[in-house]
């Protein structure tokens, strides 16, 4: 296991618009930072709209396709979601994409209801945990920060994690910033893990204000990456030798 060089690009996205929205991340990515790991805001080329006739469809997804060029032309993994169709549903897709083209995919397991989501939207069933460059990682999407039973880490016969990092993508109001401050922190800790997470800034045509606060947070609670409100793209590296030594002093997976 490498260090791991991640970027957060914290978007203010534009409603709906999703040519506008490609054209900002390429304007934040324009100078080609050298990262492994990049996260975009969730829904990152609508925003967070329950306006499923903007839904991609999957099977050829003009949103995937743009970060499958991205992500090559980067030679940047990226994770993010999109709203698509798959069948006769739709889904709020997470998806991570490497440079070689391989994909993962998340479907956001609990939908919001307070927005509507949950009307809309069909959710996913099962968790996603990949291998990339030797570090095991958990994909989630916003809503998903509430629920920690879904994310329980736990260890093995041989007393390896199940994952080793949380990725975050959302769109959280600032109205409840301190609920996403508070439970990133926990997930963190409780599972022994680095969390990265990419939150939107700006105002959305729901009348929505967000204040970003985006942020690393290493498996000891503390923060790597500072919150601010500022658009922008935030760079940390995630330290493996760190993780290993914190979970050997302080082993309590085991008894999870």
């Amino acid at each position: 296991m490498q260090n791991l060089n991640v970027g957060i690009l914290q978007l203010d996205q534009v409603w709906q618009d999703k040519q506008a929205n490609f054209e900002r991340v390429e304007q934040w990515l324009s100078n080609k930072p050298e990262l492994d790991l990049l996260l975009l805001p969730e829904m990152f080329h609508t925003g967070f709209s329950m306006d499923v006739k903007l839904a991609d469809n999957w099977s050829n997804s003009e949103g995937l396709h743009f970060l499958q060029k991205l992500s090559h032309r980067l030679n940047t993994a990226i994770y993010t979601s999109l709203m698509v169709s798959d069948g006769s549903f739709y889904f709020n897709r997470g998806v991570f994409v490497q440079p070689s083209g391989q994909l993962h995919i998340y479907d956001k397991r609990k939908l919001f209801g307070l927005g509507g989501e949950e009307g809309l939207f069909t959710a996913g069933r099962h968790e996603q945990i990949l291998e990339f460059k030797g570090w095991k990682i958990n994909l989630q999407i916003c809503y998903d920060l509430r629920f920690p039973e879904l994310i329980r880490n736990r260890v093995n016969t041989l007393n390896e994690a199940a994952y080793d990092v949380l990725l975050y993508v959302a769109n959280w109001p600032d109205r409840r910033i301190s609920h996403w401050d508070s439970l990133l922190g926990a997930r963190a800790i409780e599972n022994q893990c680095f969390v990265l997470a990419c939150n939107r800034v700006g105002t959305d045509m729901n009348n929505l204000g967000y204040c970003g606060h985006s942020q690393v947070i290493d498996m000891l609670g503390k923060k790597i990456l500072e919150p601010t409100a500022q658009e922008g793209i935030f760079m940390a590296t995630l330290d493996a030798k760190l993780l290993k030594e914190a979970r050997k002093q302080l082993p309590f997976l085991k008894d999870a």
